[in-house]
């Protein structure tokens, strides 16, 4: 059990790390817009979701997704308009903007699972969302000051949409709902395919780059996420996740030049700081439990 518990760290480390450079992606595509990254991304995301479906359900592979029913199509939904806004806003704004923003996800969850769920928060989760809540304000004050608010305004839409994402999957625990992935990467491609009217045609270096990042690098990703969830606890898989959400703008900042905002790093850093301690207490308490037990 250890050596597995090893090898899931280690996985989540190094896939972490590779979907972090998700924003160094979009900055060194040539041509391409939202939309069209949105449809090649998605293509890839398919292609990854529907070979791990196909390994793990071989002939019941259509029997997986019909039973998540109707709540897998709505959990498709929400992933699908996470996964465009993310994308729109990173085109938009600053990469640290939108993965600032984007790392309120736990707390966004905490809020909603209390009034949908009925789910209680304790009282350092409720401080540590209020210090979350300051942090987002002064990166919106930055973003206003600057005129560039809307970048934010799309990753906060992102944010609570894969927070509903992640209550419709929680809810449902009963019943596998990994199918609702692929289902929200076949929406992605068709929503994208409307809005661009079929004009999808860019360049072959925009393509490669953009399936890349949604085949390998989300779907490694999201291999190594199954398997550690067997052997980790959520929050310690949430801790190492905060990986691609700090890293994120440090390497447009190596590589690119890409500076953030003063106001916006001291909100990032009051995100990510909320964030780190709601993980440290999360795991403080499994570990509690699992003694008590």
């Amino acid at each position: 059990m250890y050596s597995k518990k090893r090898l899931s760290i280690i996985f989540l480390i190094i896939t972490t790390i590779g979907i972090s450079f998700g924003g160094l992606i979009i900055r060194n595509l040539n041509s391409s817009d939202a939309w069209q990254v949105a449809f090649y991304r998605g293509l890839g995301f398919i292609a990854s979701f529907a070979i791990i479906l196909i390994f793990r359900y071989r002939k019941y592979f259509f029997n997986s997704i019909v039973r998540t029913s109707w709540w897998g199509l709505f959990g498709g939904l929400f992933l699908m308009i996470a996964n465009i806004l993310f994308i729109h806003s990173m085109t938009i704004t600053s990469i640290g903007n939108s993965l600032f923003t984007v790392s309120s996800i736990p707390f966004i969850t905490s809020a909603l699972a209390f009034f949908i769920l009925k789910e209680k928060i304790e009282i350092k989760t409720l401080i540590l969302m209020i210090f979350a809540f300051i942090g987002i304000s002064i990166m919106f004050k930055s973003s206003i000051d600057s005129d560039d608010y809307n970048g934010n305004i799309l990753a906060f839409g992102c944010a609570l949409s894969f927070s509903i994402f992640i209550l419709i999957i929680r809810n449902f625990r009963n019943i596998d709902m990994m199918p609702s992935s692929l289902i929200g990467g076949i929406f992605i491609v068709i929503v994208s395919f409307i809005f661009k009217e079929g004009n999808i045609f860019t360049s072959f270096h925009d393509i490669l780059y953009c399936i890349l990042w949604g085949a390998i690098l989300n779907g490694f990703m999201n291999i190594a996420f199954i398997f550690s969830t067997k052997h980790l606890h959520a929050s310690e898989v949430s801790f190492f996740m905060l990986l691609e959400f700090s890293l994120g703008p440090f390497w447009v900042w190596i590589f690119l030049n890409e500076l953030i905002r003063f106001q916006t790093l001291i909100g990032g850093i009051v995100v990510m700081s909320s964030v780190t301690l709601f993980t440290i207490f999360q795991i403080n308490r499994s570990k509690i439990k699992i003694k008590l037990n």
